[in-house]
């Protein structure tokens, strides 16, 4: 690569820092074992963008200097975005970024730009946008051809190397040519092109405003199209591929709780226990598979998110409220377990994620080979007469269900094997309690997944919210231990000079926050606070808001930018409306509103929130479905919500105990819950929180406060009292039913 010698120095030091242990992800290696290339990326924090340090590519980060270079040398640009757990994007590297003559054709003709979506999602939205409008369709890797001037003119997402490759009639090497030809010779015609798709992108990322406030009836029509599009043999949405998030269970709880629509729950239900059962779920070693290939959740593509696994956390925690169902519980608590052991940083905060892929026994890397098994393994194991149990009861017969290799899962009921074993159902469960402990330290032997050791600030959000809602509902100090532990992490290392950062690795935090990163941290911060009642949480929580209300709100129209005031590099500024695979920043921030609005009771968040509600779901063309996490906001602004004010006398926190007892056992999403001791705990809480003023704990007892909308029930000091009043719920009658 034609480097200056300036440039080859300090990429020569950036590889030599590294140590003596790095290994170059690269197949072009010196006979010492050093790379042959060594490109920018190297200067790079991400693990992704360093997986491509070493191809013979002359990648740059996103840079005002690679744009200044192609607009210097009249090149085009040509963007690939990805995400370091990609198993298609690697793909695309061995073939494609990898190929000497490729990587020369690029390094002659374009500037080649390499972007970690999860540390700059404000590009990928901007240029994903482009390639759905393009091909009518996106996904990872993208790839996007664009001016100097950032615009875009063409994309698409993985391209094989060669023409005939994999089928493809024109491969990456044909396109790159074509298109190269087509910038130098038409130029016009791609300047229109970009100016034109320019121009769309800024409308969709800018979503119509609306012009009514929406009521409950709006979460009706949607559970009529969930009815309607679910899948009744395996719950989730009908079709392939599977995404978790695709059927919202906790919204669905939520309307089941509001009119007892008792085929909502069982659509709940049964997806909870269809994605527990299937191999999406890691039954060795806990924690979900980011989607299923395949209608009955059994082959999923390997990776694993952060996010993914709080979130269901979340919604198997709320289905075991609702449902009492302990396998839900049980699964919630393998989850944090993996967590736990897997993907926590020294410091206490969470790791991002884990490859598909991993080294085979011949050294190659395969999609899914570390968490796969052949039965002679599980023999090796296991020895022969645990395995056959082990093998019978995750579905383990003669043939393969994945790349000659078998995919755990339970397709029958512990009742159903135990029976065809002739063993008790204890027995069986012990047999597959201590099976599963042996099987993830013998697959621990294997080499492991990449693990993306970055720490993203929404994503530890989510994950607090997670640990410290199960600290609260399971009663588990050390959920909320470690959600303290994480919290603690982020503001000491990310939230530097009043300023909030997106990710933190090796000692560095690096880009400014996102809309996402803001909300889903406020909201763990306000979980932290229900689950400590320790006020310093909800104070910051209330500090965070402020921040983004000053720099990110719209506040003529009401709802966030993706990016705070000031941003120049980008062609576009998104708003944020659809809830995918991780909720929009916006959903969750309405939610924080109103539940701060609940605290404080001050006006300017129901406002805020109104205006919100107003501008994403008031509209005609409004697709309620693309916004399920902001349904569980309307649902709770549409709700009675709840104001729980437990007082204990001095001293005597422990009095609170019965009643959070009670308060645990009854699915109560809608509500504030604060517990204090008489004293100067309860009167800085009352400094913050209204309606916890003037509160007593009766003839010296525990006492529990009920209220909504400025109206209390009778003071309760006999916790079978304050359950029941907690358990009463402001009905509504479906149209369909009325």
């Amino acid at each position: 690569m034609p480097h200056s010698p300036a440039l080859k120095l300090k990429l020569q030091k950036a590889l030599e820092k590294k140590g003596a242990d790095y290994q170059p992800r690269t197949r072009h290696l010196l006979p010492d074992g050093r790379p042959k290339y060594i490109n920018r990326l190297i200067l790079e924090g991400s693990p992704y963008l360093l997986q491509h340090a070493h191809n013979p590519v002359d990648w740059y980060s996103w840079s005002d200097e690679a744009f200044e270079t192609a607009r210097r040398l009249g090149r085009p640009v040509l963007l690939s975005v990805g995400y370091s757990t990609c198993h298609w994007c690697h793909v695309m590297e061995e073939e494609s970024f990898e190929d000497e003559e490729i990587a020369r054709f690029l390094n002659e003709n374009y500037i080649a730009i390499k972007v970690d979506r999860e540390e700059r999602p404000d590009i990928d939205a901007i240029y994903m946008a482009a390639v759905q409008a393009i091909a009518g369709s996106g996904g990872w890797p993208m790839t996007v051809w664009l001016t100097p001037d950032r615009r875009p003119f063409y994309g698409g997402t993985y391209f094989p190397a060669r023409d005939g490759d994999r089928g493809a009639p024109v491969g990456f090497l044909t396109v790159l040519k074509k298109i190269g030809a087509m910038y130098h010779d038409q130029p016009d015609k791609i300047q229109e092109a970009g100016q034109t798709l320019t121009q769309a992108i800024q409308q969709q990322l800018r979503p119509a405003t609306g012009d009514r406030l929406p009521g409950f009836d709006l979460i009706e029509q949607v559970m009529e199209d969930y009815k309607a599009y679910h899948d009744p043999v395996y719950g989730g949405m009908s079709g392939k591929p599977k995404f978790p998030s695709s059927l919202p269970v906790r919204l669905l709880l939520r309307y089941y709780r509001r009119t007892g629509d008792q085929k909502i729950l069982d659509i709940a239900r049964l997806t909870l226990e269809k994605m527990a059962g299937g191999g999406i779920y890691d039954h060795v070693g806990g924690g979900f598979h980011r989607y299923a290939t395949d209608k009955k959740w059994l082959v999923p593509h390997f990776e694993k998110m952060l996010y993914d696994n709080a979130l269901l956390v979340m919604a198997y925690l709320e289905g075991y409220q609702v449902t009492g169902e302990k396998h839900f519980k049980q699964v919630t608590e393998e989850i944090l377990q993996y967590i736990q052991r897997d993907m926590t940083a020294p410091g206490g905060a969470f790791y991002s994620a884990t490859d598909a892929d991993s080294l085979n026994p011949d050294g190659h890397r395969e999609e899914g080979y570390y968490f796969t098994w052949t039965p002679d393994e599980l023999k090796a194991a296991l020895g022969v007469d645990r395995a056959k149990i082990v093998s019978a009861y995750y579905g383990v017969g003669k043939t393969p269900n994945f790349e000659g290799r078998h995919i755990l899962h339970t397709p029958r009921t512990p009742a159903e094997v135990a029976k065809t074993l002739d063993i008790s159902e204890n027995t069986l469960r012990e047999t597959i309690e201590s099976a599963r402990e042996i099987l993830y330290q013998t697959r621990n032997h294997r080499p492991l997944p990449l693990r993306d050791d970055k720490i993203l600030t929404a994503w530890n959000g989510l994950m607090i919210s997670a640990f410290a809602r199960a600290g609260l509902i399971l009663a588990n100090p050390q959920y909320t231990d470690r959600a303290v532990r994480a919290a603690e992490f982020i503001l000491h290392h990310l939230f530097l000079n009043n300023k909030l950062y997106r990710n933190y690795k090796d000692g560095q935090a690096r880009h400014i926050a996102y809309l996402n990163d803001y909300a889903f941290f406020t909201a763990a911060l306000i979980d932290l606070y229900e689950a400590t009642f320790d006020i310093q949480w909800l104070k910051k929580a209330i500090a965070f808001d402020t921040i983004l209300q000053t720099h990110y709100e719209d506040a003529e129209n009401g709802g966030f930018f993706m990016t705070a005031e000031g941003q120049t590099d980008l062609i576009a500024r998104e708003k944020p409306n659809y809830d995918g695979a991780e909720p929009s920043g916006n959903s969750v921030a309405l939610l924080n509103i109103l539940r701060l609005g609940e605290y404080t009771t001050r006006d300017s968040y129901r406002l805020r929130a109104e205006k919100m509600l107003t501008t994403f779901l008031g509209s005609a063309s409004t697709r309620p479905m693309a916004l399920s996490e902001m349904l569980i906001a309307l649902d709770f602004q549409t709700d009675k919500a709840r104001e729980i004010v437990i007082v204990t006398p001095p001293g005597k926190r422990a009095q609170a105990d019965p009643y959070l007892k009670a308060f645990r056992n009854t699915f109560l999403p809608n509500r504030i819950l604060t517990v204090a001791a008489e004293g100067e705990d309860l009167s800085s809480h009352a400094r913050l929180i209204p309606v916890a003023g003037k509160k007593t704990a009766l003839m010296g007892k525990a006492t529990a406060y009920v209220c909504a909308k400025g109206t209390c029930q009778l003071p309760a000091t006999d916790p079978e009292l304050f359950a029941r009043q907690i358990r009463q719920v402001d009905k509504q009658v479906p149209k369909a039913a009325e």
